[in-house]
């Protein structure tokens, strides 16, 4: 295989990525140890998020003349990519969580949902909750008002009772 062939591969593997992707988070992850390096991918991994080292030519190519063309400007030095397939909080949240342990991690940019943020609006992203702890809270919200109400019903119904059974 010729080295633009080769080339052509990784590119058609980063837009592949790019648009199956409910987000994509840019980090500089250089001087992080094996271990924190480790750590991190573990628990990417296990949030169903890929991770992976491109060269930043690599994803110039795969990004060129897609919605995602803006984050041209933030491929300088290198870069890891994170993509998220579902929820799109949580490489952010877990890049975050990390980065307050890792000095050495730091965030470039990121697309939610088609949007571009940089490292400060990834940040602002990184601190939403994820979909299910944000639909339990509006589930709880929901569920103390009627367990208020059915208390009422429940204390209107005894004393009923009591005043029919006096």
């Amino acid at each position: 295989m010729a080295k633009i062939e080769a080339k052509q591969v990784v590119v058609n593997e980063i837009r592949e990525k790019v648009e199956k992707a409910s987000s994509i988070v840019l980090v500089n992850a250089r001087g992080l140890t094996v271990e924190q390096d480790t750590i991190l991918r573990r628990d990417l991994r296990e949030a169903g998020v890929e991770y992976k080292v491109y060269k930043n030519s690599m994803i110039n190519f795969a990004i060129k003349d897609t919605e995602f063309e803006g984050l041209s400007e933030f491929l300088k030095g290198p870069t890891t990519v994170a993509f998220s397939y579902d929820d799109p909080t949580t490489a952010a949240g877990i890049l975050s969580k990390h980065q307050k342990t890792i000095d050495a991690l730091e965030f470039k940019a990121g697309v939610i949902e088609k949007t571009i943020y940089d490292a400060k609006g990834m940040l602002v992203v990184a601190s939403i909750p994820s979909r299910e702890v944000l639909i339990s809270k509006l589930l709880g919200s929901f569920k103390s008002p009627m367990a208020g109400f059915a208390r009422l019903i429940d204390a209107i119904a005894k004393d009923k009772e009591e005043k029919e059974q006096a």
